[in-house]
Order: structure tokens, then sequence, then C-alpha cells
């Protein structure tokens, strides 16, 4: 017989199940490209490396900007920062 009897699916070899694995790998491989463009994107496109406002619009830091950036860096304890906190806010610099 010549066209193919009741076991072709369509398929190729693999039948059915060779359908979704083929589909599966194509989804799984265009999941792929859309994470690594959307990682590009993110890591080119980031702000200098402190992410300061103050930074990008290339002004100079304020006091309390500094003071800020010190303790998020870990670089002062609580009782420093509220010290020079207070300190600032005295001579007028917040």
């Amino acid at each position: 017989m010549m066209g193919g009897g009741m076991m072709d699916s369509g398929f190729g070899s693999f039948g059915l199940m060779g359908g979704f694995i083929g589909l599966f790998f194509n989804l799984a491989l265009l999941v792929g490209v859309v994470l690594l463009i959307i990682w590009a994107v993110q890591k080119f496109s980031r702000p200098t490396s402190s992410g300061s406002s103050a930074l990008s619009a290339n002004r100079p830091l304020s006091a309390r900007e500094i003071l800020d950036i010190r303790y998020a860096r870990s670089e002062l304890t609580r009782e420093e920062y509220q010290t020079k906190l207070d300190d600032i806010r005295e001579r007028g610099g917040v």
C-alpha cells in the first residue's frame, strides 16, 4: 500500500510524544532568549555605581546624601549616623 498506514500520525517517527517534546524544547528556547534579553537590558542600562540621583544629575552631593550613603554602606553605626545627622541639622544643612 502506498499512502501510509494506520500508524502514521503525522509527527514523524516519535508520534504525538515527539511533537510535545519538540514544542517544549522550542518554548524553553524562546523563554531563554527572552530572559537573556531582559538580563542584558538591565545590566547595561543601570545608573552609575552608587545609583544616587545626585550623581546622575551631575550635581554635588549634599552632606545629608553623603551621610545616607555612608550609613547604607555600613560605614557608620546607627549612633554615629544619628550624631552626625544632628550636627548637620544644627548647621542647617538638611
